[in-house]
């Protein structure tokens, strides 16, 4: 039987954001909606497009103007330097060209730094997707005045999604990296499954639920699993381990003792038994039966310690997993 342990949780886009505006002014046009599919770099929005160009030119224009200025003064500076070795050109007039020299390149770096920021306001203008997502939500509209940081979209990347779930403290050592989660979701219902892998594995345990989380990668290309959707699945811890199971109709319970009733030389002997899950009509069993038990599976209300039973010859004997009916 395959030892696994039942998980619940919700399935979270593995990248999501919040996109906001980075420079201020008003919104010009928005190109997409929400449920819309976008690509890394793709225009989303575009804000007061027309200001920051033209402050970029004139950024432009501004640092032309410095470098120009500052290519005049090296010259002025040289030619100081040339007529002060001829005794030409007085100490001060020497030191009055090194200072303007001085002068010009400080604006032209001032100027560099100017035109990088306008340069780079210009291109936030223009709102583009920073990975390939879909349109959750649209919040900002053409015509909205927009500050700084101001939500414009919320953006999901749902081809891969995260299946984030709590485990016992006592599978702290069982929960590895790699290993398989299967789930279903309410839009499909218990008929088809989907499945993902662990990567996720927090290194804390939860002192008020005495859980842990840890985290499944799940593959959604074709989008059929949504973001934010509850999710009820099992974490396969092992596959096939042998182990003891018996029929469920050979369990009994009463007053929270739970038992089978064991045939040995004719008769019946009650057997308390600690069990575990149920998996296509057998019952694992963890302890208090051993290999190879022949237990009753009717009559079991007519049953006590050494009452009498006899076997039907036409019934049928089922060897599984160490345990037989």
């Amino acid at each position: 039987m395959d030892q696994s342990l039942d998980v619940w949780g919700t399935l979270y886009a593995k990248d999501e954001a919040t996109l906001g505006a980075e420079v201020e002014g008003k919104a010009e046009k928005t190109l997409v909606d929400f449920g819309d599919r976008v690509t890394a770099g793709q225009e989303l929005a575009s804000i007061d497009t027309t200001t920051y160009e033209a402050l970029a030119r004139q950024a432009e224009a501004n640092l032309a103007k410095a470098q120009a200025s500052a290519n005049n003064a090296e010259l002025n500076l040289k030619r100081a330097e040339e007529l002060r070795k001829d005794n030409i050109a007085s100490e001060s007039d020497l030191d009055a060209a090194v200072a303007a020299a001085e002068q010009a390149r400080a604006e032209v770096k001032a100027d560099e730094a100017a035109n990088a920021v306008a340069q780079l306001n210009l291109q936030r203008s223009h709102v583009k997707a920073p990975f390939d997502a879909a349109i959750a939500e649209r919040i900002a509209s053409a015509g909205d005045y927009l500050k700084v940081g101001a939500p414009l979209f919320h953006v999901v990347n749902d081809n891969v999604l995260k299946f984030i779930v709590q485990a016992p403290e006592s599978y702290a050592g069982k929960v590895v990296k790699g290993q398989q989660v299967i789930f279903w979701v309410d839009a499909y219902g218990t008929n088809e499954a989907f499945e993902g892998k662990v990567y996720l594995i927090s290194p804390a345990v939860n002192t008020a639920t005495r859980a842990f989380p840890f985290g499944a990668l799940v593959q959604n290309s074709e989008h059929r699993l949504k973001a934010s959707s509850y999710a009820r699945g099992k974490l396969m811890l092992d596959r096939a381990v042998p182990t003891l199971v018996v029929p469920l109709d050979a369990v009994s319970a009463f007053a929270g003792i739970t038992k089978v009733f064991v045939v040995e030389n004719g008769a019946a002997r009650a057997q308390e038994v600690e069990l575990g899950r149920v998996q296509e009509g057998r019952q694992q069993v963890f302890s208090g039966l051993k290999p190879g038990a022949f237990v009753a599976t009717s009559g079991l209300s007519k049953l006590h310690d050494g009452v009498r039973v006899r076997v039907r010859e036409t019934a049928v004997t089922h060897e599984v997993g160490g345990a037989s009916e």
